[in-house]
């Protein structure tokens, strides 16, 4: 498993790996509900689940914080139906 960082301030999850970066990012609609708007694997990093980390890492953040997934990121739309979320 690789190290997955939250950067709040870029309203992101993020994996650096071989100087190449990973992320999610996201955006808060309200107080109960978040946008997951993008997931961004480059090409070095593919076929290595990383982008299924950053999506369970992100998921089990909204579920502490309380928060909807609204996902208009395909990749996360179809993770939360193949997770349950």
């Amino acid at each position: 498993m690789t190290d997955i960082i939250h950067d709040p301030q870029q309203q992101a999850f993020l994996c650096v790996v071989d100087g190449h970066e990973a992320r999610l990012r996201y955006r808060l609609l309200d107080q109960h509900q978040v946008d997951a708007y993008s997931t961004l694997v480059p090409g070095e990093l593919r076929g290595q689940g990383l982008a299924d980390q950053l999506a369970r890492a992100f998921f089990d953040w909204c579920k502490g914080q309380n928060l909807e997934i609204i996902p208009s990121c395909s990749y996360i739309e179809t993770w939360l139906r193949r997770h349950g979320g």
